[in-house]
Formats: C-alpha cells, structure tokens, sequence
C-alpha cells in the first residue's frame, strides 16, 4: 500500500456542535434519521460525583485488515491499496449484515436501500484536492484528516507541546 489515510480527533477541543455529523449528510444527501456516515457520540466515565463526559466524533477507521471486507460473500467491501480506504460497491452489496456483525466499531449501517453504506473520507472530494467534508467544517479544527503518517506526527506534536506546558505548570506551582 502506497499510503494508508485517516483521522485524528482531538476530543477537547469539540465543541459538541455536530457540524461534523450535519455536513456529512448534507454533503451526501443523506435524509436526517436515517444512515449516519459520522456520528458524534457521548462517552461519560468516573462514578459520581466524580463524572466526566466527552464526545467523539466517530467514523470508519478504515482498519488495515478490514474485518467488514473480510467476512462479505460477494466482494462488496475492497480496501484499496493505493490509499486504504475501505470502499463499497452498493452494487455487489446484498444486505446480508455480515459486515456489521463483523465491525467491533458497529460503523455499517444500511440504507433505505438495503445495501450497506460507510464513510470512504469523502472519495470525490479527495479526488479534487479537498479535505472531507467533516473536516472542512469543524468550527475548532478538532478533526484532522491526512496520511497516517502525518497524523502520528501531529499526535507527537500535540503530545509534546502538552507535556513542556504541564511541565512549566508544575515548576510554577513547586
């Protein structure tokens, strides 16, 4: 594979605004109730009254052994190896729901169509040189979209840049 897409979330800085979610079924004509290529979902921790709650903005993680592909009987589901993203061709696809039983991230979901339908980072926008839609609008630059590569030099960077701040915090308070 020449390169292997994807995301990368920095959950604090999400305002819980669901822009993300809103741009991608507008983007795709997908009609408000039914399939969700993006979700914004809560994930609340602790015990009371020590109880914290963050929203992530999920998707497909386009994993490297993709297990939806995997266990598809017709082929539907490819990940393609010039850029990794995992791809479906709802003309192939026969609902049978083995995908979604096989995904631990419960991300395919099925149409009004029968056929089963998952982000693919926004194919044609990609095509023309633009970010995923979802990116593209995210109000506080929480979601961040590029090679995998790229990404973990972010997450490196981001990583760093809080551990010098923590660090000149404690000197401070020492």
């Amino acid at each position: 594979m020449n390169k292997q897409f994807g995301f990368y979330l920095e959950p604090e800085r999400c305002l819980k605004c669901w822009a993300c979610e809103i741009a991608c079924e507008q983007w795709h004509g997908i009609k408000a109730g039914t399939v969700k290529l993006r979700r914004v979902v809560e994930v609340s921790t602790g015990t009371y009254p020590d109880v914290s709650r963050t929203f992530l903005s999920v998707t497909c993680s386009q994993c490297a052994k993709a297990p939806c592909a995997s266990v598809c009987p017709t082929g539907a589901i490819t990940k393609r190896t010039d850029d990794g993203i995992v791809i479906v061709d709802k003309e192939r696809c026969i609902g049978c729901h083995h995908c979604a039983e096989a995904c631990p991230f419960g991300i395919p979901q099925f149409g009004e169509d029968g056929t089963m339908q998952k982000c693919d980072l926004c194919l044609e926008r990609l095509k023309n040189g633009q970010l995923p839609i979802c990116v593209a609008t995210c109000p506080t630059q929480a979601l961040h979209f590029g090679t995998l590569g790229a990404m973990a030099g972010l997450v490196t960077a981001k990583h760093a840049k809080k551990t010098a701040l923590n660090a000149r915090r404690h000197k401070l308070i020492s």
